[in-house]
């Protein structure tokens, strides 16, 4: 098949389309308790937050954490995230811009680092599944970056081109993923990093999705 007129956005989903920073924090510190942590702050999180996971440990560590204690904390942090996630919403205004971008003839997908059988009922039970062309969420073990699972997902969709591709993410890890397949990225700093931290990453910074979909279609233009 030939590649599509229209630009393609990769979604991002925790911290992006679904807003769930309380459950994050919660979860976080949650696992934080297992190593004696003191309870880290929304504001400390999204300062000091990076991928792969366990350098972000090792920021308030002072070291990485064993095997055996990432694993530990890896697994409070999931049980505590699955408990708490069912108080979390769509981001504001999220559901309007997917309708309205699939209106205009574009394509869309979404691509999460978040363990894949969990994530596809919980996007299918907020309504928005038939905006995707695909939801892929993540297959393997966690704490990775996204750029490998960016790969494989973009050789899924027929007719995307990668080079009007743009991925929409509240994280630098989102960035990296889109610059190793030749696509362009936005950033949302509503989620798990500060503007700060994203500004050093290069691409567009926005405070909202609408700024995002907006920079996404001139970006793709």
């Amino acid at each position: 098949m030939g590649k599509q007129a229209g630009a393609h956005i990769v979604w991002d989903w925790n911290g992006t389309l679904f807003h769930d920073n309380d459950a994050i924090i919660g979860a976080t510190n949650a696992a934080f308790v297992e190593l004696g942590l003191e309870p880290i702050t929304l504001e400390r999180y999204r300062a000091l937050y990076c991928v792969p996971v366990p350098k972000f440990y090792e920021r308030l560590l002072g070291r990485l954490p064993t095997d055996t204690e990432w694993q530990v904390m890896d697994e409070v942090f999931h049980r505590y995230y699955a408990e708490h996630r069912v108080l979390c919403a769509l981001t504001a205004g999220a559901a309007e811009l997917l309708a309205g971008w699939r209106s205009a003839g574009r394509s869309q997908s979404l691509l999460s680092m978040y363990v894949h059988d969990e994530l596809v009922p919980l996007v299918r039970g907020f309504g928005i599944e038939p905006y995707f062309l695909r939801v892929d969420g993540r297959t393997g073990p966690s704490g990775g970056s996204k750029a490998e699972h960016m790969v494989r997902h973009l050789e899924t969709l027929t007719g995307v081109d990668a080079e009007r591709t743009v991925v929409i993410g509240d994280a630098a890890d989102d960035a990296v993923a889109a610059l190793h397949v030749g696509a362009r990225a936005v950033l949302y700093t509503g989620g798990s990093h500060s503007r700060a931290s994203l500004e050093g990453v290069g691409v567009p910074v926005v405070d909202t999705l609408q700024e995002a979909v907006e920079t996404a279609e001139r970006l793709a233009a």
